[in-house]
Formats: C-alpha cells, sequence, structure tokens
C-alpha cells in the first residue's frame, strides 16, 4: 500500500490542489490527513475538495478543526482567519470536523503499525519538533505500541528514530515553514520507504488566486505573510523551542 500524508492545508486550496495533481498522489492507495486542514481563507472550497475523495481519504481531526467546530458554536478565536472560517462553513462541514477522530491506525507492511495523530498520540496541540529530547518523545509516545508514528502541526517536515519508533512529519500543505511549496508526504508499505515531498507553486498567482476568490479581509495580510514570505524553519523552532521551556 502506498499512502500520500497530508497536514495543515489551513484552507490555502491551490496549494492543495497542486498537491492532489501529483502523479504520486493521485495513485496512492490512500491520502491520509492529519489535520488543521480548513482553517483558512478558503475553507467551505478545501472541505469539498477533500470529502471528494470518498474513501480514499481517511481524516485526523487537528486543534485548528476542532476549533472551527468550537467557533462555529459560538467561541471566539484569537485568530481572525479561524473566526471568519468558521463563519462560512455550512452545518454539514461543521458536522463533518466535529466526528472526526483524534487518530488512525494502518498497517502499512515494512512500516508496521503506523499511527496517525496531528499533533502527538495525547495532545491535538503539543509541540514536539525533529530536535525534541529523547526524554520529551518518551512522555508523549507513552503506552503507544507503534512501529512508526506519522505527525503534523509544526508545519515543518522531518524524519527521525525516536527509541525504534520512526517519527514522520509531512510538514504543511498551504502554510510552510522552511523552504516555500506545499509539503507532503509518500509512504510504501511495501519497500518500508518515506519520501518526503514539496510540490512547486507560483507564490504570485497563488496569491492572486487567493484575493481573487477569497472574501477573508485581511487576505492581503495572509498572503504576505504565509505566501509571499515564509517562516524559516530556524525562526520556527526557536519560537516552538519555548513551547518545550527550552
Amino acid at each position: 500500500m502506498r499512502v500520500a500524508v497530508l497536514s495543515d492545508i489551513h484552507g490555502v486550496l491551490p496549494a492543495l490542489e497542486a498537491v492532489l495533481a501529483e502523479p504520486d498522489v493521485a495513485a496512492a492507495d490512500l491520502v491520509v490527513l492529519t489535520g488543521d486542514m480548513a482553517a483558512g481563507p478558503m475553507p467551505v472550497e478545501t472541505l469539498d475538495v477533500l470529502v471528494s475523495l470518498g474513501e480514499r481519504g481517511l481524516w485526523v481531526n487537528g486543534n485548528a478543526d476542532r476549533e472551527l467546530v468550537e467557533v462555529a458554536r459560538g467561541k471566539v478565536s484569537e485568530y481572525p482567519v479561524t473566526q471568519w472560517a468558521a463563519g462560512r462553513l455550512r452545518d454539514d462541514q461543521v458536522g463533518l470536523l466535529a466526528a472526526l477522530p483524534d487518530r488512525q491506525v494502518l498497517e502499512l507492511g515494512r512500516l508496521g503499525r503506523t499511527l496517525f495523530v496531528h499533533a502527538t498520540p495525547r495532545s491535538d496541540e503539543e509541540m514536539i519538533l525533529v530536535d525534541s529530547s529523547l526524554e520529551r518523545w518518551g512522555e508523549a509516545l507513552a503506552g503507544e505500541s507503534a512501529d512508526t508514528l506519522v505527525v503534523g502541526n509544526t508545519h515543518m517536515p522531518f524524519v527521525r528514530l525516536v527509541d525504534r519508533v520512526l517519527v514522520v512529519n509531512p510538514g504543511s500543505v498551504g502554510m510552510p515553514y522552511g523552504n516555500y511549496g506545499a509539503q507532503w508526504a509518500l509512504l510504501d508499505g511495501d519497500s518500508g520507504g518515506v519520501t518526503l515531498r514539496s510540490t512547486p507553486l507560483d507564490a504570485g498567482r497563488v496569491g492572486e488566486r487567493l484575493v481573487a476568490e477569497s472574501a477573508f479581509e485581511g487576505i492581503e495580510e495572509f498572503i504576505a505573510e504565509f505566501v509571499t514570505s515564509v517562516y524559516s524553519d530556524a525562526e520556527a523552532l526557536r519560537v516552538f523551542a519555548k513551547a518545550e521551556k527550552r
């Protein structure tokens, strides 16, 4: 089985469409969505495209998905784009997000028992990083029996071993940190291979389309922060490390 993993799309439909057009994604047996799919400038359209995957799509709840549901039901978000996006979702889409599981498990051949979550197995918003200590990883994985763990949340791709568990973060499709491009991963159960991939995007064209098709009043600021410029991995690691009290 070959599995494409897409995480942290954040409602950036042009990036999602570019990834779904990749031959290896189109040919994958499954497309696993590891959370934070719609909180962004094109939430309704993004969810409709993901639903069209049908049985090929395997969904996992993310903290931004959870917050969209909470805001749709009356909570106020500190993030303007989340507040706006929640108000655009149809009732069926709110219900879809509310029913998402926190984890999915697949038996993937040589990759073994593969656990898919958004952030860590114990939390949908915990920050854990490529350079986190083995002690931190041990706490996050306590009680789990996976051979391979696939996470998202931090928007930075990596592959590393943690006490014999292979950990994969595909990065972010719609809001990447590091280099610009729609980040994703391909898992091959037959070979045991994991490939981190980045689909090239034209930032100017993505920005133009978002301006044309999103009614989010802060779209220009969103584009300037996440499309025409990108936070470096070093910047992101320094900020996220503070969440670990480093």
